[in-house]
């Protein structure tokens, strides 16, 4: 495994391990949002927080895979996941 492979690896379990822990959270909120406003508001950031990563590691597993086994597509899942982590950057950026 190269050292492209090994980052690789690193943002998808990285990747995974958050929207794992994200879609916990989401089970958690909609459990027990009931009738507080507070819970309540954060529920489409949250949402969408979950959504982003799990497509960050839905990338990031179709480009390691490629790169370990060589496919030809490999370097358009590359581009993929690099794409899914800045939209992940630029959701989560400050504003202002």
């Amino acid at each position: 495994m190269g050292p492209l492979g090994f980052l690789t690896g690193v943002v998808l379990g990285s990747a995974a391990s958050i929207a794992m822990v994200l879609a916990m959270v989401v089970v958690i909120f909609a459990l027990t949002a009931g009738g507080r406003a507070a819970l309540g508001a954060e529920y489409p950031s949250l949402l969408a927080a979950a959504g982003l990563f799990g497509l960050l590691a839905a990338a990031a597993a179709a480009a390691f895979v490629g790169l370990q086994q060589t496919r030809p597509w490999r370097w358009v899942a590359q581009g993929a996941m690099w794409l899914a982590l800045g939209l992940v950057v630029l959701y989560f950026w400050p504003r202002g």
